[in-house]
């Protein structure tokens, strides 16, 4: 499966598949929250996030499975890029100030996520939703988000500061349900046993 990923955002990139460049507003405006300045940047793409952080005084480590993605992050100072498949890597624990996640929903992360957060570390996640007025994501319902379900998932775990269900008009006038979340890991931790109970 990862070399079939591989293979298909390879020729994404290759083609000049339409990419957006903006950053989204959730992390444009939350990552000042974040208490320190080492920052992660999960499924980067061509690094729209890695890159506004970086301008933002961050170190960044940029992961993506895609190289041709990455070779657009190539020599920029503060990002360390590294081509990683995400069903097998183990993200690095307690190395992070701020996690940032757009566009990519892989539950099997979450307490992975957790546990690369430093103490008051901060997560912002930004994704699609299932919808029935969607006219443009993902086709496959395991990459979006239910109704409410960031809410279950984290609000025991982190201080939730901003948790919003939105619709967004997107490219060529599409309209897709999505959420986004901005929360701060909880004092204590809590196990990969422990997240799922």
């Amino acid at each position: 499966m990862a070399v079939e990923d591989r293979e298909r955002w390879d020729k994404k990139y290759r083609n000049n598949h339409p990419i957006p460049s903006k950053v989204p507003d959730v992390v444009e405006k939350y990552s000042l929250l974040s208490k320190g300045k080492k920052a992660l940047d999960i499924a980067c793409g061509t690094g729209r996030n890695a890159k506004f952080l970086a301008g933002q005084g961050f170190e960044v480590d940029a992961l993506d499975i895609s190289p041709v993605a990455l070779e657009s992050l190539k020599d920029i100072p503060n990002i360390n890029t590294k081509e990683v498949d995400f069903d097998s890597y183990v993200l690095k624990e307690n190395s992070y100030d701020l996690i940032v996640c757009t566009y990519y929903l892989n539950r099997s992360l979450f307490p992975q996520i957790e546990n690369a957060l430093k103490e008051d570390g901060l997560f912002i996640f930004e994704t699609f939703m299932h919808h029935p007025d969607n006219t443009k994501v993902p086709s496959n319902r395991t990459f979006l988000l239910e109704d409410g379900e960031l809410e279950i998932t984290f609000d025991d775990r982190y201080q939730i500061l901003h948790l919003q269900e939105f619709m967004d008009t997107i490219s060529c006038g599409d309209r897709a349900m999505k959420a986004s979340m901005v929360a701060r890991k909880k004092r204590g931790g809590v196990s990969d046993d422990d997240f799922w109970a």
